[in-house]
């Protein structure tokens, strides 16, 4: 029990008085008078409060919540008490989270039920516990505030930020999937599998009609082709310590793994299998399979993986995953290179490509692309952009290489890499390469 505003003021009150009393009887008699009935009506008060009142309470919170995005945790409380009660409640929300709205402070009628809420945005993937529930539930007369511990302790996994996901789903359903910078050109019966036969429509390629069936029939028949299927799409995740930076929020390992997630939807749409491996200080296999839970399960698989702080051995990486990988795949290197990576990459791609289509896609940080598009006004910019210009070229250089090689390379900001990764893979099914 603790003492509420309301007694600071009254206590402050008799205080004042007292001092009064000092220099009059008169208010002497009256202080004694006002001291024997705060006195009662503390006492009162502290007696009423111990007793808890009749009251029920439940959080409601999802199990798998998406970090970097707010979510809403619902508390429902219940007054079975016969009088109104003032409460003030903080939960205990895990401490990787970034909060809104607590504490609550809360007027339940009587015999009546309320539902509130507040926001939690975690910023750490990983399995995370609500602890139990702070209660201060006010006396009766008002003079006191009762600390209860309610609720029980509840775990949630924090999962990738797969509303990405949910939001290509909605813009696919609509066709306006070019606001989010995927071009999905209209290829209407064309592919490389053969799909059905249908009558001819203006404007389908004269290499398709089908010439016997229309002889047969008196009538154009057109051969409808459809992009391969069953094929296999194969991500090596890098979690090596170049993946630690961080544009503004999330680091580039969080944004190549919600970019990986995606694309793994996409794919499975497209009816191909996804898998992956993550190399760089973890080491993690999963193969390639294609059916309705196999999101879940990849999400399950990467939850608790974070960036490590060891070198990505991309040699070592390419040569486990040809050893483990013998259908011919597409396989999508998700890292952060540098110039002095060069040699290694160039050595594991060569291992890949003996079998598999490589794509690397190779994020670059923004407070290069920032710093280098502000003015030069004096010597210190002018050397640092030079910097800069050279150590781009670098990269430029180290990607054109690796083109030459035939690997299809992506140099991209992070925030840019779902839409350039789904726009590759859409380009490779359409070209046939794979």
């Amino acid at each position: 029990m603790r003492p509420s505003g309301i007694s600071i003021v009254v206590l402050t009150l008799m205080t004042v008085l007292a001092g009064a009393a000092a220099f009059s009887d008169g208010m002497a008699v009256i202080w004694k008078a006002a001291a024997a009935a705060v006195t009662g009506w503390f006492c009162l008060d502290f007696y009423l409060g111990t007793r808890l009142p009749d009251m029920e309470l439940k959080r409601t919170v999802k199990h798998s919540l998406p970090v970097g995005a707010w979510s809403k945790v619902v508390l429902e409380f219940k007054n079975l008490d016969a009088r109104m009660i003032l409460i003030k409640a903080h939960d205990h929300h895990p401490e990787d989270c970034h909060c809104k709205g607590l504490p609550l402070e809360l007027a339940l009628p009587q015999g009546k039920r309320l539902k509130t809420f507040y926001d939690i945005r975690p910023f750490k993937k990983g399995d995370m516990v609500f602890g139990r529930i702070d209660l201060f539930i006010r006396s009766p007369l008002a003079l006191w505030w009762r600390k209860e511990t309610c609720g029980k302790t509840e775990a949630v996994k924090v999962l990738p930020n797969f509303r990405q996901i949910k939001n290509y789903t909605l813009l696919a359903a609509d066709n306006r999937l070019s606001r989010i910078g995927i071009l999905k050109k209209p290829r209407r019966g064309e592919g490389n599998d053969f799909h059905q036969l249908r009558d001819y429509r203006a404007g389908d390629p004269f290499r398709q009609i089908d010439w016997n069936k229309t002889s047969r029939y008196l009538k154009l028949i057109t051969k409808e082709y459809q992009d391969e299927r069953d094929q296999q799409i194969l991500f090596l995740l890098d979690c090596g310590r170049r993946m630690r930076h961080a544009d503004d929020r999330d680091t580039h390992f969080d944004q190549a793994l919600n970019a990986m997630l995606l694309l793994c939807h996409v794919a499975l749409k497209q009816e191909d299998a996804v898998g992956f491996m993550v190399f760089g200080g973890i080491q993690k296999w999963f193969p390639p399979r294609k059916n309705v839970n196999t999101i879940r399960h990849i999400l399950n698989q990467v939850y608790t993986l974070h960036p490590t702080t060891e070198a990505a051995d991309y040699l070592s990486a390419a040569k486990s995953l040809a050893t483990l990988q013998k259908k011919r795949s597409l396989v999508i290197i998700l890292t952060n290179t540098r110039d002095e990576d060069f040699d290694d990459l160039l050595g594991a791609v060569k291992v890949l490509k003996k079998k598999h289509l490589v794509v690397l896609a190779d994020l670059r940080e923004k407070i290069i692309d920032e710093t280098m598009a502000q003015n030069v006004t004096d010597l210190d910019s002018a050397v640092l952009y030079h910097a800069l210009t050279d150590y781009r070229e670098r990269l430029n250089k180290n990607h054109r290489a690796l083109s030459h090689h035939g690997i299809i390379s992506i140099n991209t900001l992070a925030e840019a890499l779902p839409a350039r990764l789904v726009n590759e893979y859409l380009n490779v099914k359409a070209s046939g390469k794979l």
